[in-house]
């Protein structure tokens, strides 16, 4: 290889790897979690993991026991104050220990419920045995006979009536269901119920979000977050619609599952994504020693307590259809206008170049994420509260900011990942595949087998990652490169000694 030119500076450190960095986020405020505060800082005292891990467990937990009592006030009309929630967090984090803690109560209930309804179950299989061989005994007379008698058969159908309905089944949450199972979960079990799993990538693999069923699945979700009534074919049942359902959900993730799932153009076309409050709390992970562990059982003893009192109090629902009615929650007059101040703010920053710019679909969900946080501290304190509050709206804007600020800042490593996908690319082509020792912009757009970097912008990108990084020199304006001088060329780096 030719000696390079004087101008081009030394690295004694060789080339650098392409980094995928990610900004550091903000401390989570968990001062703003009002009654929820004590015991998920009882639960990361336990664990000693990030914070925000058992945040966020707290916060859905708490929206799965009260989202079927009350919607609240918006600034665009009433909405469930139901919360959609992912944690990204790698293995080893802790988060099925931050999360157990605080759905105990909720496991104990259903397992308590489960073994109350024995006897309950019992009486309903022999009524619907009695009420099956009455039916079968109408239509087997029906059969023999003609004309009267089936004329009789369709009147003793008539009184006969309706199959009994089985008691419902006291499970709140589902792990990983397909639509199918959720939809059977609420015509058979409870009208509000959960998506839950510290292991959401069997959510994100499932049969649910297969290629085939992944539009019909948001398209169901994004409803169920709205509150609209659900609508989903159920095999050879037909198309079956469900009215009055709410549902919460928190999957936990790890990051790869998570980056797949963000990168989905669907997820974010459809609106899904925009509906999570999304965190990715840095790794605690090798700074957990045991001297520092410390317990609050009276704090968790109390948040069980209050859970155990919203699962016992009885929903709001038609009896028949169980369609839930909740009632609505207002805002005080004070709430509303720091509620609005807040949009504004969010607005305002959605602007082109503004720093909302790019999650513009976060941040116009941002007033009324504050809203359904501010309706679940409120019904957390007190299910029967005539008005959310302005303490409680300032310290649910402050939380809705940080999940926005997550959103922004992931949103930025998304982008910056990208381009170092780009870049790493290119870098494995010039090394193995680029048979001369120089490459220009041009030759990477007319040259390089990807597709991403055939315009000059893309091809310069990346380029200039390489030359930062150290696999590229760039050559002197007007070095001679294949016989032409050349305003723009790199010197390829091979090994650390060609440098």
């Amino acid at each position: 290889m030719n000696a390079l030119p004087q101008e081009i500076p030394y690295r004694p450190e060789g080339p650098q790897p392409l980094v995928r960095s990610i900004a550091a986020g903000d401390d989570y405020p968990v001062q703003a979690l009002g009654p929820l505060r004590a015991a998920v800082e009882a639960v990361q005292g336990m664990t000693l993991a990030p914070v925000a891990i058992p945040a966020a467990s707290a916060l859905a937990v708490a929206s799965l026991a009260v989202q079927g009592f009350a919607d609240v006030e918006t600034l665009g009309g009433p909405r469930p104050v139901s919360l959609y929630v992912l944690t990204i967090a790698q293995s080893g984090e802790r988060k099925s220990s931050c999360d157990s803690p605080l759905m105990a109560a909720l496991r104990a209930y259903e397992r308590e419920q489960a073994l109350a309804q024995r006897e309950e179950i019992a009486a309903w299989e022999n009524a619907f045995a009695l009420w099956k061989g009455e039916r079968d005994r109408i239509l087997n007379d029906a059969k023999k006979g003609k004309g009267e008698k089936r004329v009789a058969a369709r009147a003793d159908l008539e009184a006969l009536g309706k199959a009994p309905s089985a008691p419902p089944g006291p499970e709140r949450t589902l792990p990983a269901p397909s639509m199918q199972g959720l939809i059977r979960q609420y015509r058979e079990n409870q009208p509000s119920s959960g998506l839950f799993s510290d292991e959401g990538g069997k959510f994100f693999g499932g049969f649910a979000m297969a290629s085939e069923n992944r539009l019909a699945t948001l398209a169901a979700l994004n409803d169920l977050w709205g509150g609209a009534p659900v609508r989903i074919g159920l095999g050879g049942e037909g198309v079956y619609t469900l009215y009055g359902r709410r549902l919460a959900v928190h999957l936990m993730v790890q990051p790869g599952v998570a980056r797949a799932f963000m990168a989905d153009p669907m997820a974010g076309d459809t609106g899904f994504l925009p509906r999570f409050l999304i965190c990715e709390p840095p790794s605690n992970i090798g700074n957990r020693p045991q001297s520092q562990v410390r317990r609050d059982d009276l704090a968790l003893e109390a948040f069980g307590a209050r859970l155990r009192a919203v699962l016992e109090t009885s929903l709001p629902m038609a009896p028949e259809t169980r369609e839930l009615m909740p009632r609505l929650l207002p805002l005080s007059a004070d709430a509303r206008a720091m509620l609005s101040a807040f949009a504004d703010h969010v607005e305002a920053g959605q602007a082109p170049g503004a720093e909302f710019s790019h999650v513009t679909g976060q941040a116009s969900k941002a007033a009324e994420q504050a809203a359904r946080i501010a309706g679940v501290l409120t019904l957390w304190r007190n299910l029967d509260a005539p008005e959310v509050k302005p303490a409680t709206m300032a310290d649910a804007i402050t939380l809705a900011g940080f999940y926005l600020s997550e959103a922004t800042r992931l949103a930025d490593a998304a982008t910056v990942s990208a381009e170092i996908d780009k870049a790493e690319r290119l870098r494995k082509w010039l090394l193995e595949s680029w048979a001369h020792p120089e490459i220009t912009p041009r030759e990477v757009v007319q040259s390089a087998p990807i597709r991403a970097l055939r315009e000059s912008p893309s091809a310069r990108a990346a380029l200039a990652s390489l030359e930062k990084h150290g696999w590229l020199i760039r050559l002197p304006e007007g070095a001679e490169v294949r016989g032409a001088s050349r305003k723009e060329a790199y010197q390829i780096v091979r090994a650390a000694h060609e440098v």
